[in-house]
């Protein structure tokens, strides 16, 4: 959907002349905030649940003990998985250099969420009070030293590819051979082959394993027994679908959700 066709999202509790503003939201499992942009950076955390950004350039999947950062500007819409608390940094563009003008994912360490909470107490931060700049300037520190993590489901942006990548994320659990998934799509396996690792950067085998890996992702944030979800996205045994996680992940999907 084109930014002319949206509107910026200016939320009246956010003070348009702070430095940063906060607001913090409970949500349930299932909510969804349609697609918006604003038109100062934003950080997205969740002191509970999982959330799903969606932007242009793909899914990315927000965890406990993770945060979003959203540039001015980027169209986005947000999906609830689990019970969430939300806390959320408004910041005037530019402030936090370091992370760019494209999304990514942080981790948050103990440090930078009692920053957040903290913010979040206080409501609006502004550079000119002096207690309000040693905070930002922390604030700033931890975001421009916290680690990366790959968590985004990239999308491509041929149409003959997103639908392929559609047919795929309506089920993860089915297992049916590109070419078949090709016949839906108007274009050749070759064909889709290439426009994933143009446009999505990887093969779309790699693409289809993360695909799943998302799905697994949701049901365990909603709720679901491990063994449950294997069964749902396709593994004929528990073992295999934590082998798989843990190869992807690092880690066991209770071990994960827990951290």
């Amino acid at each position: 959907m084109s930014k002319k066709r949206q509107i910026a999202i200016f939320d009246p509790r956010r003070a348009a002349d702070a430095d940063i503003s906060s607001l913090s939201y409970a949500y349930g499992s299932g909510h969804t905030i349609p697609q918006h942009f604003h038109e100062v950076d934003q950080i997205l955390y969740g002191i509970s649940g999982v959330m799903a950004v969606t932007t242009a350039e793909g899914l990315w999947i927000v965890p406990q003990h993770r945060a979003v950062w959203i540039p001015a500007g980027t169209a986005h819409s947000i999906e609830i998985w689990g019970p969430l608390v939300m806390k959320t940094l408004y910041l005037k563009p530019r402030l936090i250099k370091q992370l760019g003008r494209r999304c990514c994912l942080t981790n948050v360490s103990p440090l930078l969420k009692e920053l957040l909470l903290e913010t979040c107490n206080i409501g609006h931060l502004y550079r000119k009070t002096p207690t309000h700049a040693r905070l930002i300037g922390v604030i700033k520190d931890q975001l421009e030293r916290s680690h990366l993590v790959p968590l985004q489901m990239p999308m491509p942006s041929d149409a003959r590819a997103i639908r392929v990548a559609k047919l795929s994320l309506a089920d993860p659990s089915e297992r049916r051979p590109l070419k078949d998934l090709c016949r839906e799509s108007g274009a050749s396996k070759r064909t889709i082959e290439r426009l994933f690792l143009e446009e999505a950067g990887v093969t779309f085998g790699r693409w289809r394993q993360q695909a799943t890996l998302v799905r697994a992702i949701q049901l365990l944030a909603e709720g679901d027994k491990v063994t449950n979800v294997a069964l749902e996205i396709g593994y004929n045994s528990p073992s295999a679908f934590i082998a798989m996680f843990k190869k992807l992940m690092g880690t066991t999907p209770t071990q994960y959700l827990a951290s």
